[in-house]
């Protein structure tokens, strides 16, 4: 399997952190390449882009000021694939990351992935209470996975909140 490069520079309006690369992203180098993701298609709805963008424009995104990375790189077939040990590896790589990068706010694509990142058992949606890294803020959406079973429109509700928050 390839690694999924990522796309990112410091000082980043909003930084998208997955759980890890699909193998179908592993295949093609691109961020959420599985056509079953709905990534690209709830930025675009949530007013984030300013068209459905394909993956492999994924780089693109930085034109935008929004960067992509992982919380681990090794691509997996499910998120359930991830051990313990990469998760802690990832979790201290993306605060070093972080804590360099310093973009605005981290979006974190999947309540796991802010789990494994935060060490904290309960999340809600949106901006939380308190950052990993201070200064920077910390935000949870839902994942864009195929598998998650909620409605695409509060999917994209969801992440209108930070289209909102950006303009403050």
């Amino acid at each position: 399997m390839n690694p999924v490069r990522d796309h990112v520079k410091e000082g980043l309006q909003i930084l998208f952190v997955g759980f890890n690369p699909s193998i179908r992203s592993s295949e093609t180098g691109h961020h959420f390449a599985n056509p079953n993701n709905r990534f690209w298609r709830i930025l675009h709805e949530a007013g984030l882009t300013p068209r459905k963008y394909a993956p492999t424009e994924d780089f693109q995104l930085l034109d935008l000021g929004m960067g992509i990375t992982n919380i681990v790189s090794r691509p997996t077939k499910a998120a359930d694939e991830i051990t313990k040990e990469e998760y802690e590896e990832g979790r201290k790589l993306l605060i070093r990351k972080i804590a360099f990068l310093k973009p605005k706010v981290v979006c974190f694509v999947g309540k796991g992935v802010y789990q494994q990142y935060s060490g904290r058992k309960t999340v809600a949606w949106g901006v939380q209470v308190e950052s990993v890294v201070p200064g920077i803020i910390d935000f949870v959406a839902p994942s864009t996975s195929g598998l998650v079973r909620m409605r695409l429109e509060e999917m994209v509700d969801i992440y209108k909140q930070l289209t909102a928050l950006l303009s403050k």
